[in-house]
């Protein structure tokens, strides 16, 4: 045990007791109780080596009786022990664990393994709040029925309200168990042993199907909650072109179907292809069967649509299915008005109608500091690329959709280039040199003539 003398900034400490035995980390702890300086924050100098780290040894330091120390820090404000203790994450009730604000989303669904279909399917089906609605009220005949749909919707009722106030992603071993109790082919196995993928428009029918059966209304005018939320009432007219003879049916879908072929590179014609109806039905006139073409109507819409592309078909040489990998655009929001019967038409018109006047007004409100253009401005017209320096202007579209009879003769002035170019009108798609296997100055397709001609 030494006795030093500690300088602080103005204040000098005498005849402090240091024991040499212990760390130093011991004697800056005893500066902390006299000044206030953290230990982490102290300077400490005076001593042999610099300044004194806390597992320095005492005697390389040459520390002595009536050493003088000098202590650099600044003190901090005393440490207050809390009024509340800490309340962790992972101690607070489930439904108090959102702190994003996303369980109204659903917490997620662990995958199983090759579940995906599944999953989707539920996710899908867990943004309906009105279905959710209904299978929260859902109460099946007997607890203990042996019923594989009332098993199948029990089971979609508990993981919903598992989605709704887990914070944590749901195991759906229940439902799984309960889905390929009730369809089989969802529990196919590969000869390695696990369970194979399976595809999700299957699993999404099948599972409508069930909760067509078993979500009646209170009343048989109320219905099934799957007819009403996603029930789309089609009308097919079929003609058959041998007996002249016509037919109407009526029916209700739950999807509606794109079907994709060569030709099909939007949403659109992929539904205008499946609603074509090109079947064979037994004739009254004929007394046989005979082949009937026509298409089908909407004639109601539902509150919630679902549109399935249609990517698998059945190869009958190799007896499989494939897989249509087709690049098919869809718009963020669909129009299906063209799709719909005249009535139902008529009746859109008026919505769709004032619709378009509050987007117009909307418009109008966001463009309302523009003026009016300047009577010298010059008029806009069609954008086009630069032509060579001794091009004429291109011409506008009247004089470009003038018959060809009407014009004198004319070459295309880009045809001397040594390749193909592009052509300033986008409509256009491009020229071919003089002898490249083209006309100059005209186009392979389209009603309008090139306007770089002379």
């Amino acid at each position: 045990m030494v006795r030093v003398e500690v300088k602080w900034q103005k204040e000098v400490f005498k005849d402090l007791e240091v024991d040499i035995s212990a760390p130093p980390a011991v004697f800056k702890t005893q500066l902390f109780s006299i000044t206030g300086v953290a230990p982490d924050r102290q300077k400490i100098m005076g001593l042999k080596g610099g300044l004194l780290r806390d597992d320095a040894d005492w005697g390389s330091t040459g520390i002595k009786d009536g050493s003088r120390i000098t202590m650099l820090g600044t003190a901090g404000a005393v440490p207050v022990a809390p009024t509340q203790a800490p309340t962790f994450l992972e101690d607070l009730p489930e439904d108090q664990q959102d702190v994003t604000g996303l369980s109204k989303y659903g917490a997620g669904l662990e995958n199983l393994g090759n579940t995906c279909y599944m999953n989707s399917t539920l996710q899908c089906l867990y943004g309906v709040e009105e279905l959710r609605e209904d299978l929260a009220q859902y109460a099946a005949a007997s607890l203990t029925s042996t019923d594989p749909n009332a098993t199948l919707t029990t089971a979609t009722k508990s993981l919903f309200s598992s989605l709704s106030t887990s914070a944590q992603p749901v195991p759906p071993m229940a439902f799984l168990l309960s889905l390929r109790k009730k369809f089989p082919q969802f529990a196919q196995q590969a000869r390695e042993g696990y369970y194979m993928q399976q595809d999700a428009e299957e699993c999404w029918t099948n599972l409508l199907y069930v909760l067509r059966e078993t979500l009646q209304g209170s009343s048989p005018a109320a219905g099934s909650a799957v007819e009403r939320l996603f029930g789309v009432r089609l009308a097919a007219r079929l003609t058959c072109a041998e007996s002249g003879e016509s037919l109407e049916e009526v029916g209700t879908a739950y999807t509606l179907k794109c079907n994709i072929s060569a030709e099909v590179n939007h949403l659109a014609d992929g539904i205008r292809l499946g609603l074509k109806e090109d079947r064979e039905k037994t004739s009254a006139a004929l007394g046989r069967i005979a082949p009937f073409v026509g298409s089908s109507q909407i004639t109601a819409l539902p509150p919630y649509l679902t549109v399935q592309m249609v990517r698998f078909y059945y190869k009958a040489d190799v007896q499989q299915k494939a897989k249509i990998l087709r690049k098919v655009a869809f718009p963020a929001q669909l129009d299906v008005f063209e799709f719909c019967s005249p009535e139902l038409q008529a009746e859109l018109k008026a919505p769709r109608e004032a619709a378009k006047a509050a987007e117009d007004a909307k418009a109008g409100a966001s463009k309302s500091g523009s003026g009016p253009a300047a009577a010298g401005d010059a008029a806009p017209g069609p954008s086009t690329a630069a032509g060579p320096a001794d091009a004429p202007a291109p011409a506008t579209m009247a004089a470009a959709n003038t018959p060809p009879a009407a014009r004198p003769p004319r070459r295309c002035q880009r045809a001397a280039t040594a390749r193909p170019v592009p052509c300033p009108w986008r409509r256009i798609p491009r020229h071919r040199p003089e002898g490249g296997g083209g006309s100059p100055g005209t186009r392979r397709a389209g009603v309008h003539t090139c306007p770089w001609v002379t």
